[in-house]
């Protein structure tokens, strides 16, 4: 199972309550309205953060130690897998006509290169590769789904906090 964006967007409320700030010409509105919707995804970014870090996988530690470019050529950590996966997981909130909404999703241009389909793969729960790039030698990882179960516990908290925020911001439009 790949993963997937989430995204919550172009409900019938959103595209209504867009057209009601284009109208009312609330700039700061729509500010408070895209802060609002930003803060009630905040949660569930902590929260796929928190499950990639704490996903056990087997067979491979955390971060690794590289020689050179640290001072006096010691060893420096460089950001392990689970951390990297963490760091490039994003918060998008769109106000853009007829497609207000928010969005969380990873960021594959801020992992290495060697690393961009391992979201996917720790998702589907094991992957190959070869053991230090020796290609005569395999080793097989496995994991547990992090992003799935993650939205679908956190996926109604987020609708909640997004038609309270909606709700709000309409309430102050009529008033």
């Amino acid at each position: 199972m790949a993963i997937r964006d989430v995204r919550v967007l172009g409900t019938g409320q959103l595209l209504e309550l867009d057209r009601k700030l284009r109208a009312a010409g609330g700039a700061r509105l729509e500010q408070s309205l895209h802060r609002r919707v930003r803060r009630a995804a905040e949660p569930v970014h902590r929260e796929l953060q928190r499950a990639i870090r704490t996903n056990p996988i087997r067979g491979q530690g955390g971060g690794r130690t590289r020689r050179g470019g640290g001072r006096n050529g010691r060893a420096h950590r460089v950001a392990g897998l689970r951390e990297s996966i963490a760091r490039a997981i994003r918060i998008e909130v769109r106000n853009r006509a007829g497609r207000p909404g928010a969005r969380l999703w990873i960021d594959r241009g801020r992992l290495p290169i060697d690393q961009r389909s391992l979201p996917d793969r720790i998702e589907d729960g094991r992957w190959r590769h070869p053991v230090f790039g020796n290609r005569k030698r395999w080793s097989t990882q496995h994991s547990r789904p992090w992003w799935g179960p993650t939205i679908r516990r956190m996926e109604p908290h987020m609708r909640r906090e997004i038609a309270r925020v909606l709700d709000d911001t309409e309430r102050r439009i009529r008033g």
